[in-house]
């Protein structure tokens, strides 16, 4: 006999947030879908905040997995965080699968998410296949992340199709820091907010076109990629 259904849309939401987890309350694809929610009064439709930790050793995995993180990430940013390097393009596919695997290790209820680094996907969409696949085997990543936006989006098709989870990565890409002219923020022009949003825009379509009904990906578009409020001018003094 079923448990009678919570009452509120709130409510509801959160028992089917619960219902998503795995075992011990694993955090699934299932689960950061359904606390993606949606926009304007996202607290009524079961939106919820997602909170995310990078780590790249096991102690560090555990104790993120044991405060209760959502998403472990086991960054490319090991290059300059690890390996000293100024940063993260010297990074090998090798790295990641080997901190990747170490990570996993220590986590039990968070989802893991491993990046791509650089290279290991730019030149081709069979070698951004192939690397996808050994941090899944090998480093036993649950989910892939790319940096791009237009330019990823038919690997980013074939990898959900493939099933593999892809989270995109816009706006600062650290991969780009020679193009980008340094570490810099990025979405301060309308140029470069309309790219971003349309990078976004791509990778989400390229998700949801390859599985009916549901999105492979859960890329977020950082708050800075957006269009500032507009406020009032300050009124002076008479």
């Amino acid at each position: 006999m079923r448990p009678s259904a919570p009452t509120g849309s709130a409510e509801a939401a959160r028992a089917t947030l619960k219902a998503m987890a795995g075992p011990d309350g694993k955090i699934t694809t299932a689960t950061l879908r359904a606390r993606k929610g949606g926009g304007k009064g996202s607290e009524e439709t079961g939106g919820e905040k997602v909170a995310v930790l990078t780590a790249y050793d096991v102690v560090f995995a555990r104790l993120a997995d044991e405060a209760g993180i959502d998403i472990v990430l086991v960054g490319d940013s090991l290059g300059m965080v690890v390996q000293g390097d100024r940063s993260t393009l010297a990074v090998t596919l090798d790295d990641m699968v080997y901190h990747t695997r170490i990570v996993a290790r220590g986590v039990r209820r968070a989802h893991l998410v491993a990046d791509m680094p650089f290279m290991s996907y730019q030149a081709s969409v069979e070698d951004g296949m192939r690397a996808a696949g050994r941090l899944m085997k090998e480093g036993h990543a649950e989910a892939v992340k790319l940096e791009g936006g237009v330019e990823i989006a038919e690997l980013v098709h074939k990898l959900v199709r493939a099933g593999i989870p892809v989270m995109g990565h816009v706006g600062l890409t650290p991969q780009s820091v020679h193009q980008l002219g340094g570490f810099k923020i990025q979405g301060r022009t309308n140029d470069q907010r309309a790219q971003i949003m349309a990078g976004a825009r791509s990778c989400t379509i390229s998700s949801a076109s390859s599985r009916r009904g549901s999105r492979g990906s859960f890329a977020a578009t950082p708050s800075w990629a957006r269009p500032p409020p507009r406020r009032s001018p300050p009124t002076r003094p008479t």
